[in-house]
């Protein structure tokens, strides 16, 4: 049964899920002859009806390049487009358009952060990150480590999947010049105390990124709480499009940083006899922009705005809380990364199973979830595990497709015991 409480807080709130997943044409399918059941959402996100009529509003009726075009077509793009990015300003509570940047996604977006830093990095300089990365937040780091003589440095987690915080507070010195850390785990879900962190890392001089690609779906980040040099995610997996993302960075920083690429957009002035680069935000915007992502992007922190976020984050917790209630009833199952405050995402392995083989046989019946190491390879090393199998959550699923989920995974396991 539903945790009562839980349900009832639900009820109060008004959450009509049913509702919400008419706006989300994706959902109403089959797979495999089976109603689907997509919980693979920390990979990405569906896209409800409001960003596919945005982004199809802007094909039809205002395409152009943006900024330099001296037309209609290229007002209402231009228009369009830095809407968007005061769009994400809002969202983020950024003290200006001039600190959010356009980029691929939340990859590109540490890689421009690390590029851009490593001017300030020497030799026995240390990169702070966490065993929980996702590689985004390893391999940059390790890429401009190798180019400059620094060293990664990695912050131990407890068998919980927690953050182990005298590893943190021991491992903070003066050699500390960078610490990257992820707002929320995507292969555990553990949501870690950001603010906290930040705070202590700040009052020694050290700059601070924060990686929110699978915070931003599950909660409204504001980044001059949070006290952050750095928050990066990705558009994909806040229900927009895929192909952009953004980063946010203080605007001295920024400043001071070297451009990432050359060309188009992000110059002033262009000679042979030098270059002078254009203004924030455009330095770093080389190129034609992913004009049509961006307003999707919009267009989703739109769609989400208008969504009560308590309501959303309360029939999350009532997802992830009857998981965990069902654990038990699939024999050998066991569930990786159980931190005390988690996002609803679950992690977990079945004695006897490989990871794939239970995802192969969950699509068979309609459930979609993803397998293997989730770009978390020292994560999944830590626990001795070649991967996991991992469904996640969003405020569309409903608690009977959590009831599926576990009949289908009972039915594996009956299958190969």
């Amino acid at each position: 049964m539903t945790d009562l409480s839980v349900a009832n807080t639900a009820k109060k709130t008004a959450f009509d899920v049913d509702a919400i997943r008419r706006d989300f044409p994706i959902l109403s399918q089959q797979v495999n002859g089976k109603p689907l059941v997509y919980l693979d959402n920390g990979a990405s996100a569906q896209k409800p009806v409001a960003v596919l009529d945005a982004m199809d509003r802007y094909y039809r009726e205002m395409h152009s390049n943006v900024h330099r075009g001296a037309h209609t077509l290229g007002d209402r793009a231009t228009a369009a487009f830095e809407g968007a990015r005061e769009t994400v300003r809002g969202f983020l509570n950024a003290e200006s358009t001039r600190e959010i940047i356009w980029t691929r996604g939340t990859t590109e977006a540490i890689n421009v952060v690390a590029n851009g830093l490593a001017p300030r990095l020497k030799a026995g300089d240390e990169i702070l990150v966490s065993q929980m990365e996702h590689h985004a937040n390893i391999v940059p780091w390790q890429m401009v480590a190798e180019r400059t003589g620094a060293k990664v440095v990695p912050i131990q987690i407890t068998p919980e999947g927690e953050l182990d915080l005298d590893s943190f507070n021991s491992l903070l010195n003066e050699r500390t010049r960078i610490f990257a850390i992820t707002h929320v785990s995507n292969a555990l879900g553990t949501v870690n105390p950001v603010a906290a962190l930040i705070k202590e890392a700040k009052a020694r001089g050290i700059i601070t990124l924060v990686d929110g690609a699978q915070a931003v779906p599950h909660y409204q980040p504001d980044v001059q709480a949070l006290g952050c040099d750095f928050y990066a995610f990705s558009a994909h997996k806040l229900f927009g499009p895929t192909g952009i993302g953004v980063l946010y960075g203080k605007a001295q920083l920024l400043e001071e940083m070297p451009p990432y690429q050359g060309g188009g957009e992000m110059i002033e002035r262009v000679s042979f006899e030098g270059t002078t680069w254009n203004t924030l935000p455009y330095k770093f915007e080389a190129g034609t922009p992913a004009v049509a992502e961006a307003v999707g992007l919009g267009a989703a922190i739109d769609y989400v705005g208008r969504l009560d976020r308590r309501a959303m984050e309360i029939a999350e917790k009532a997802l992830l809380d009857r998981a965990n209630q069902l654990v038990e009833t699939v024999p050998g199952m066991e569930i990786i990364g159980t931190a005390k405050h988690k996002a609803p995402v679950m992690s977990f392995k079945i004695a006897g199973l490989h990871p794939s083989d239970i995802g192969t046989l969950l699509d068979q019946q309609g459930i979609a979830i993803r397998t293997g190491h989730h770009c978390a390879m020292p994560l999944m090393a830590f626990y001795g595990v070649p991967g996991t199998a991992r469904a996640s959550f969003a405020f569309y699923n409903t608690l009977d497709e959590v009831e599926q989920l576990f009949t289908a995974l009972q039915k594996i396991q009956r299958l190969f015991a």
